[in-house]
């Protein structure tokens, strides 16, 4: 089982979007059993919140629901839970490494870091783009499966 963890600031837009897309994609696959997908915030400010409305709305034109999930702040335990810890900008990195005391296994990284266009997903909530967090999310979901894909297939 490979363990992923989704990483934005508050765990509210980007990161659920991610966890959310992730595990359809996976299933879609055929991978649903040998992947597991989490999400969660560096800051703890929308800790119990729900996935806010227009990210909702977002994964409900996919077919994609999201019912009960609630924003949770990244432990440091974390680290241990999962294989990949995945951030949506680099700023979300440094303060993932800052919760997890580093990264000795080279676990955390980049959403879009495979991407021929690497960069960081804008954050919507300030945006209101969340067409093109969206779409950005959607081809870091891809790369990332696809890796993974590839990896199972040699297991």
């Amino acid at each position: 089982m490979i363990r992923v963890l989704m990483v934005c600031l508050g765990n509210i837009c980007r990161s659920p979007m991610a966890e959310y897309i992730f595990r359809d994609m996976a299933d879609k696959r055929g991978l649903g059993d040998r992947v597991q997908c989490d999400s969660a915030g560096t800051s703890d400010e929308e800790w119990g919140n729900p996935v806010y409305p227009p990210a909702r709305r977002k994964l409900a034109e996919l077919g994609i629901g999201c019912a009960g999930k609630r924003a949770r702040q990244m432990t440091k335990q974390d680290y241990g839970r999962y294989d990949l810890l995945i951030g949506m900008e680099e700023r979300n990195l440094a303060a993932m490494r800052r919760i997890c005391g580093g990264d000795p296994e080279g676990k955390i990284h980049l959403m879009l870091e495979a991407s021929p266009n690497r960069r960081n997903i804008a954050d919507p909530w300030y945006s209101g783009d969340f067409d093109t967090a969206c779409a950005d999310i959607t081809e870091g979901c891809r790369l990332w499966l696809d890796l993974i894909e590839r990896n199972c297939r040699r297991s």
